[in-house]
């Protein structure tokens, strides 16, 4: 019952825009802090971005200044806006939810960024 499921990756250029989303449903979404995770090949997980229940906000230093995350309750989205692209923000993006009590994980959106 539980899903995350991201949509909005694609093949753009360095310097493009994009605009990843993550829908929610199957738990109290209004009680978990939610966040965007990448992945890519050879690296480590890294937690780019999370927006907590008072929708205060963590960014990565690597992507602070281009990413931005929100949230819309009311919908059970998640989004992360993301500005002034670089080939080394290629890699899967996943949506996670924490809980408590549950974490949550999405299956992943690919980005890819061209030079």
């Amino acid at each position: 019952q539980v899903q995350l499921v991201e949509s909005g990756g694609g093949l753009v250029q360095a310097g493009g825009s994009l605009r990843l989303s993550c829908a929610a449903s199957g738990f109290a979404f209004r009680n978990y802090a939610m966040g965007w995770y990448r992945q890519a090949p050879g690296k480590e997980r890294e937690l780019v971005a999370r927006i907590f229940t008072d929708s205060s906000t963590y960014y990565a230093d690597s992507v602070k200044g281009r990413f931005t995350i929100s949230r819309d309750n009311a919908k059970n989205m998640v989004y992360l806006q993301i500005y002034s692209l670089k080939p080394e923000d290629t890699a899967v993006y996943v949506c996670n939810a924490r809980g408590p009590p549950t974490n949550y994980w999405g299956q992943g959106t690919q980005v890819t960024v061209s030079s």
